[in-house]
């Protein structure tokens, strides 16, 4: 049996903790397994596929982290944003609008299964957030959403549909996507 020692976390603005938790544990494993926290997705075990992202956000801003391949000990005092913490809900706990980027995805009728979703609005959210700070021209719009989402892997709807919707809220959103010079 390996040695544990004491977690806290700062998941979705809520604090969680301290947890005695083994050393060698990984952060999907911690949010499952102590936490309820599911909608992370565990796909390949190996941080290829990036189901199991979440966000981090720190001084370098938002982050993606690969939960499945990082142990949950280096979130210590970090906080994460897992695909749970994206809607909007009321006092209550009830969902009460969902966040741009995943009524995007719903709009767009981007995936099928839903299994590599939650990996896909995280990466989507961190561009979009991103692209806030640093717009980008939009010449070069569709190539930095490649280079977002490309990492991700889906099996089920090629991909097209989500980067048609985080496009189009690119350009719906004002501030991300600066006109070209004529």
């Amino acid at each position: 049996m390996s040695a544990s020692r004491p977690l806290t976390l700062r998941i979705n603005g809520r604090d969680y903790g301290p947890l005695e938790v083994p050393e060698e544990m990984m952060l999907i494993d911690v949010l499952h397994e102590y936490l309820g926290l599911t909608g992370t997705r565990f796909g390949c075990g190996q941080g290829e596929c990036r189901a199991c992202t979440v966000i981090v956000d720190d001084a370098r801003g938002p982050r993606e982290m690969r939960s499945c391949i990082t142990g949950a000990h280096y979130f210590q005092g970090k906080p994460i944003r897992t695909v749970e913490g994206h809607a909007r809900r009321d006092d209550a706990g009830a969902i009460v609008a969902l966040s741009p980027v995943q009524q995007a995805f719903l709009d767009h009728f981007s995936f099928q299964c839903g299994y590599c979703t939650p990996g896909f609005v995280n990466a989507a959210t961190v561009l979009l957030e991103r692209l806030k700070k640093a717009p980008v021209a939009r010449a070069r719009l569709e190539d930095t959403i490649t280079a977002a989402l490309d990492p991700h892997l889906c099996r089920c709807t090629g991909y097209v549909r989500y980067y048609q919707a985080v496009k189009a809220l690119a350009l719906a959103t004002p501030g991300l996507v600066e006109e070209d010079a004529p």
